[in-house]
């Protein structure tokens, strides 16, 4: 079980409050938070400690409030809404793309009845996977192992998230599904996959200064471009400069910046697709700072 770290005490007018950031290591995280992570941007009374973690583990932690500030799949959200509040940037989106099935099967091939590895039950992937197909096997599979599963054979099929997107077809496997094409025609949205949420408990102004922090650190990305990218290369796993600057294009743009009066519309169709469908317990309300 994850143990809740003690709360911070009252701090004094003049003390530097310092705030346990999570993301995940991969290069459209590291772009956004560039600014931030190397005090490009900074703010007298705020500190950010970094942390990198797979969303999954994030998930899983910010059901226990372990971050001030963590990145979180909207299918977890559901379950956190209580204690994060979404900041108003830092959104990744699929327009018309996102997690896609892979398998060595050809592409007519459906997924019922078979083995899928996924890389996480609280991850939007898992959710958009539910709605598309529930006649499956989920196989929990740590997200940069689920190739190498399908590649064995350890799996018939999985759901493939992050740079694996753009990299599965060089391990001569095929796209089943394309799940964010598929909710874009389905429903004419993008497929929200994350966000950034902060404690409530931090109170108003606290999360209004990380808000406008986390902007500026996202549009100073955008802002200067290549010295960012040199940045998130570090973070790419084994992808060429032009791959990951064109990876890092499908999940920091406008959307990141600001969700946007469709953004925020995409974000509770989905939560309301997965109480539907009964998958999510329950219908929550997403609430943005």
């Amino acid at each position: 079980m994850v143990k809740t770290p003690v709360e911070k005490p009252l701090r004094a007018a003049n003390e530097v409050l310092d705030l346990r950031l999570a993301h995940s290591p991969d290069a459209d995280d590291a772009f956004m938070f560039y600014a931030l992570a190397t005090n490009k941007i900074r703010n007298e009374q705020l500190k950010f400690t970094h942390v990198l973690e797979d969303i999954q583990t994030l998930n899983e932690k910010a059901r226990a409030e372990f971050y001030d500030v963590t990145a979180i799949s909207f299918h977890a959200y559901a379950y956190l809404a209580s204690s994060y509040i979404l900041l108003p940037s830092g959104a990744s989106f699929g327009d018309g793309y996102g997690p896609i099935v892979v398998s060595h099967a050809s592409a007519s091939e459906s997924i019922r009845g078979k083995r899928v590895a996924v890389p996480g039950k609280m991850t939007t992937a898992y959710l958009a996977l539910m709605l598309y197909e529930r006649d499956l096997e989920p196989l929990v599979v740590p997200f940069d192992e689920i190739i190498p599963a399908v590649v064995s054979g350890a799996a018939d099929a999985g759901v493939v998230i992050h740079e694996g997107q753009l990299t599965y077809g060089l391990e001569g496997l095929n796209k089943l599904v394309d799940l964010g094409e598929w909710w874009q025609a389905e429903t004419g949205l993008p497929l929200p996959l994350g966000g950034n949420g902060i404690r409530r408990a931090l109170g108003p102004r606290v999360i209004r200064d990380t808000a406008r922090l986390l902007r500026e650190s996202i549009q100073y990305g955008l802002d200067h471009r290549e010295e960012a990218l040199l940045y998130a290369m570090q973070f790419s796993r084994g992808l060429d400069s032009s791959t990951a600057d064109r990876f890092i294009a499908m999940y920091v743009n406008d959307w990141t910046l600001d969700y946007g009066e469709r953004g925020r519309r995409a974000v509770q169709l989905l939560l309301d697709r997965g109480f539907e469908a009964g998958i999510l317990p329950e219908r929550v309300e997403a609430e943005f700072a």
